[in-house]
């Protein structure tokens, strides 16, 4: 990718209330899972936070302190204003890195989060790195582009192994866990309103806005064909794959 098509992408992305697929029920009901919600001064991180929706909802429903971690600094402004806003700045301190080298200790973390961003370096390679970071006992929040069933018809399939390889099933998803020390604490699938309502709805409304303010460059077609496809695609064949959320706590 050229600077050019990453600067254009952070700016498609920068003022949608989520970078990816979700909702705060999706946060809240994952959260539910985590049995620390009455615990006072947890050690927090939101790894690949975005603009910070599940970091708002985790400021006012957790007694501790969040570090909100994102590669782009355009998303932290965003996140900071947000917290603002709402009131929670003083629970929430936000940290420009790359989620595969943060600024943690080992064993320092109660709960690391993470809403659809870890495939960025890999469901095994974020979880055999961040789990250093929890503390015995920690959980770990995450949700994870995955497929709903074994077989899946040939356009959806090919399409997702070329530009995520590492997509697997619940079950191979679990085994990853598994194998590196997590015992699995619950798990869900996104629903479709999740997909479409918060997500790919007004995406679709921001496609005319984005091409005329970048003047219909190539950079920014191609963009709003690429996102385009994948909501035609997410449609056609949602029985097949959708986000799971994990949650799992570490041994």
């Amino acid at each position: 990718m050229t600077e050019t098509e990453l600067r254009l992408l952070i700016d498609f992305h920068l003022l949608a209330q989520r970078q990816g697929p979700g909702s705060d029920t999706d946060t809240l009901r994952a959260l539910d899972f985590v049995n620390q919600m009455s615990v006072p001064n947890l050690n927090i991180a939101d790894i690949g936070c975005g603009t910070g929706a599940q970091t708002m909802v985790l400021a006012h429903k957790l007694n501790g302190n969040i570090t909100a971690v994102d590669l782009f600094p355009e998303f932290l402004d965003i996140l900071r204003r947000q917290a603002a806003e709402q009131g929670v700045s003083d629970r929430i301190n936000t940290v420009q890195a790359s989620m595969d080298n943060l600024p943690f200790s080992s064993d320092s973390l109660d709960l690391i989060w993470s809403e659809g961003a870890i495939y960025n370096i890999g469901f095994e390679a974020g979880i055999t790195y961040w789990k250093s970071f929890l503390n015995s006992g920690g959980f770990l929040a995450l949700s994870e582009l995955t497929w709903k069933t074994n077989k899946r018809p040939a356009p959806i399939q090919e399409h997702w192994n070329r530009e995520y390889p590492e997509i697997d099933t619940v079950s191979g998803k679990m085994r990853v866990l598994e194998q590196q020390g997590f015992i699995p604490a619950g798990f869900f699938f996104l629903p479709y309103e999740s997909w479409m309502e918060t997500y790919y709805k007004p995406m679709r409304g921001r496609f005319d806005s984005f091409l005329e303010k970048h003047g219909h460059a190539p950079e920014a077609v191609s963009i709003v064909e690429n996102e385009s496809l994948e909501i035609d695609l997410y449609e056609q064949y949602k029985d097949y794959i959708s986000y799971g959320f994990f949650i799992a706590q570490k041994r």
